[in-house]
C-alpha cells in the first residue's frame, strides 16, 4: 500500500520460500504470492468506480483460485492490512489464517470501550493518534482529490520523491534518520515503481474509494495474529482487536515501525513462521 510497493518484500521472500538457506527449518517454507495492489506499480489501473479494499480482496481471492490454491494464508500491512482483513472475512473457506502488522480496529460499540484496557495500552493508542494528527495532510488530499495530486506526482520526480520519502522518514523507527533503516537504492527503487508506471493518481485513488465504500469488514473468524511494532502509525488496544478478530497471537515487537518487512525482516519472518506452523 501507499507509499510503499511490492519492493518492500524483497528481504522476506527468500527466508519465507527457502528457510533452510536462511537459518530456518525446511518445513516452514511457503509459496509466496507478493501482491501488487490494483493501481500500484505494474498492476492495472482500475477505470471504474468502487475499486476499494473489499473489491481488491475479491480480486486477490480470484487470483489465488486461478493459481490453484485452495488453502492459503494472508499477510499485510498498510493497505495490505485492510485488503487482507477483507480477504480473511470474505474468503474464510480458503483462508487458513490472517497475519497482520497493521491490525485495524476501532473502539468496540456498547458500554465503555476502554473497560479492561491496560492504562499503558490506552496511553500508547492515544500517543499514536496524537502523532497522526500532524501526519494526515496527504490523507485528506488523496481521499478527496486523488486526481489533482496525481497530476503533480506524475509530473515531478522531485515532488514524487518528497511526497513518498517524507513518510518513510516519519513512519519508520529511525529517529528521523531515514538512511539508518533504508539505503538510497531501496528508497529510490520504491519511488521509481511509482514514477515509471505513472501511478500517482491510481495509487492515491484507494483513499478516495475507501472513504466511499458501502461496506465495512465483518468480524474475522479465522485465526489472526497481530505483530505490533512500536512505531506503527496506529496501534489499537488488544481488547479492541479481540472484539473484531479471532485473535490467537499478539506479539509486541522490540523495535520497528510502519514498514516492517523492510525495517525488521527477521522479526516479521519469525512471527509469520510461528503463527502459521499449527495452521498448516
Amino acid at each position: 500500500g501507499w507509499p510503499g510497493s511490492v519492493a518492500e518484500f524483497t528481504k522476506v521472500i527468500g527466508p519465507l520460500t527457502d528457510p533452510a538457506a536462511h537459518g530456518g527449518r525446511p518445513e516452514d517454507s511457503f509459496d509466496v504470492v507478493a501482491i501488487s495492489l490494483p493501481g500500484f506499480g505494474f498492476s492495472g489501473k482500475p477505470t471504474d468506480r468502487g475499486y476499494g479494499p473489499e473489491r481488491m480482496a475479491t480480486t486477490l481471492a480470484k487470483l489465488m483460485a486461478r493459481l490453484g490454491y485452495t488453502r492459503y494464508g494472508v499477510q499485510g500491512g498498510d493497505w495490505g492490512g485492510a485488503v487482507s482483513r477483507f480477504a480473511a472475512a470474505n474468503d474464510a473457506q480458503h483462508v487458513v489464517g490472517l497475519h497482520s502488522n497493521f491490525c485495524l480496529a476501532g473502539a468496540p460499540t456498547g458500554g465503555n470501550p476502554n473497560d479492561g484496557v491496560p492504562p499503558t495500552e490506552l496511553q500508547r493508542t492515544r500517543e499514536r493518534q496524537a502523532f497522526m494528527d500532524t501526519e494526515r495532510g496527504y490523507f485528506l488530499v488523496q481521499s478527496t482529490k486523488p486526481q489533482t495530486v496525481g497530476y503533480a506526482l506524475d509530473d515531478s520526480p522531485a515532488g514524487l520523491a518528497a511526497w513518498i520519502v517524507e513518510k518513510f522518514r516519519s513512519w519508520c523507527d529511525c529517529g528521523g534518520d531515514v538512511e539508518k533503516k533504508f539505503s538510497k537504492d531501496e528508497l529510490l527503487t520504491n519511488v521509481m515503481l511509482y514514477w515509471v508506471t505513472q501511478s500517482g493518481a491510481s495509487s492515491a485513488r484507494i483513499y478516495y474509494e475507501n472513504q466511499r465504500a458501502p461496506n465495512q469488514p465483518g468480524r474475522v473468524q479465522v485465526p489472526t495474529a497481530c505483530a505490533v511494532f512500536p512505531k506503527e502509525i496506529s496501534i489499537p488496544p488488544r481488547r479492541w482487536v479481540e472484539s473484531q478478530y479471532n485473535l490467537t497471537r499478539w506479539t509486541e515487537m522490540p523495535r520497528g515501525g510502519h514498514f516492517a518487512a523492510m525495517e525488521e525482516p527477521e522479526l516479521l519472518v519469525d512471527d509469520i513462521r510461528a503463527f502459521f506452523r499449527p495452521l498448516r
